[in-house]
């Protein structure tokens, strides 16, 4: 489990496809300082297993359904990604219960500079819009966000100078495609309810 706080913003240092999936190596600091294999890391808001680390950085596998139902499937040397290692039970959770299992792939439709933040309108998936609800929480590329409005076909989120700073989201233009994971409750929600019936 995640908060959806990232920790620092890694570079794909390399890729290997192999059968169908692929082996991403990883350049990070701090994920590292306590990183072990078997480990948890949120990239881009998928969690993915370590295989192998070192103090510069970490290996994982991605496995097929990841890389289609993702944007791991686009990642090449060089790109950033946003990065956070599992929760601690005995830390606080300072964004939203965020699980690493991506729902979908948005896109970003605007984008309109503020004083000291951004507004940005991302299109999502018709089968997802039921789970986003204004006020409430989603992931985008593995940040925890606000939502500040929602329609059929899209929602909007604002990025505060922090997010825009210490986060992939800064560097988002128009046309990008994004990771996004709805609340977890409000889909446990409708199972439990029938509402999906």
């Amino acid at each position: 489990m995640f908060t959806g706080l990232v920790e620092e913003v890694g570079t794909v240092r390399g890729r290997e496809d192999v059968d169908g999936a692929a082996r991403l190596h990883l350049a990070a600091t701090t994920v590292t300082e306590d990183l072990a294999v078997g480990d948890s890391v949120a990239v881009a808001g998928v969690c993915l297993t370590v295989t192998d680390h070192d103090p510069g950085g970490f290996t994982a596998d991605v496995m097929p359904e990841s890389l289609a139902r993702t944007t791991l499937g686009a990642l090449a040397a060089g790109a950033p990604v946003n990065l956070e290692r599992a929760v601690r039970a005995d830390s606080r959770l300072g964004g939203h219960i965020v699980q690493g299992h991506v729902d979908g792939v948005g896109t970003v439709v605007a984008r309109t500079p503020g004083p000291r933040w951004d507004e940005v309108e991302i299109a999502l998936p018709a089968h997802l819009a039921r789970y986003v609800a204004e006020k409430g929480s989603v992931a985008v590329e593995g940040v925890s966000l606000t939502v500040t409005h929602v329609s059929s076909t899209s929602f909007g989120i604002a990025l505060i100078p922090t997010t825009l700073a210490a986060t992939t989201l800064g560097g988002l233009a128009v046309g990008a495609a994004v990771n996004l994971e709805v609340d977890v409750v409000a889909k446990y929600v409708e199972r439990l309810t029938g509402a999906d019936r």
